[in-house]
């Protein structure tokens, strides 16, 4: 599951970015200090770290300067700073993203997941393994028990953003939103009619399992272990 360190001493902020970061499937850690976020990221492994330059101890820009020295993991500043000057700064020191307060928690995961998309994207032939399924990302192929999978164009984008998140309960508009984004008028009922293909795809590798799972009223998740 992907990591993520919240380091934010306002409370009202961080109880936000928390509950917006973990409604995505996120599993997010929070700490108040700039020196027990530096312990924790050089003895955790994060995917990406989400910082405020105004910390009680030290700047999220020494922060930041202390990182790179042992990582390359995304890393999207948070500040009351909107000057150019700190802006440049945070930039220069490594940063890959900065989002002045008061901002939407929404757009904040936006920026995250498409920060993560490309800090985790594998080369081109590269099969990323996840329990009975593996992905070759940069190939657009997704092998089921070690047989390729025929898929649709939707098919595949659809399997792909439940493999994104094991586990996690993705909502239908979400889905939609993810996967159906060029595709004019759609409904609902268009992400039911293609799990419904994608399980009798699944099925006919291995009739035993039902890997993706039904939440009723809320929506779907891949058990990618089934």
């Amino acid at each position: 599951m992907t990591r993520i360190l919240l380091v934010e001493d306002e409370a009202a902020i961080a109880d936000a970015v928390l509950y917006a970061l973990r409604g995505e499937g996120y599993l997010v850690e929070h700490c108040l200090l700039g020196g027990e976020a530096l312990a924790r990221l050089r003895g955790g492994d994060f995917d990406l770290a989400v910082l405020d330059v105004g910390l009680p101890d030290i700047t999220g820009f020494d922060l930041c300067l202390e990182l790179r020295g042992f990582s390359s993991m995304p890393i999207i500043f948070l500040t009351a700073r909107d000057g150019e000057i700190d802006r440049v700064l945070g930039l220069e020191l490594g940063a890959d993203d900065y989002m002045v307060k008061p901002f939407s928690p929404r757009e904040l995961v936006a920026r995250v997941r498409a920060r993560l998309r490309r800090s985790l994207a594998p080369t081109a032939g590269t099969w990323r393994e996840s329990g009975a399924f593996a992905q070759d990302i940069a190939g657009q192929r997704i092998r089921y028990r070690g047989v390729e999978l025929a898929l649709t164009r939707y098919e595949h984008r659809l399997l792909a953003a439940l493999l994104a998140r094991p586990g996690a309960i993705l909502a239908r508009e979400r889905l939609m939103d993810d996967v159906w984004r060029d595709a004019g008028e759609t409904d609902e009922r268009t992400v039911d009619t293609h799990v419904k293909t994608l399980r009798a795809k699944l099925r006919a590798i291995d009739p035993s399992r039902d890997p993706i799972q039904t939440h009723r009223g809320l929506g779907y998740s891949l058990k990618v272990s089934a």
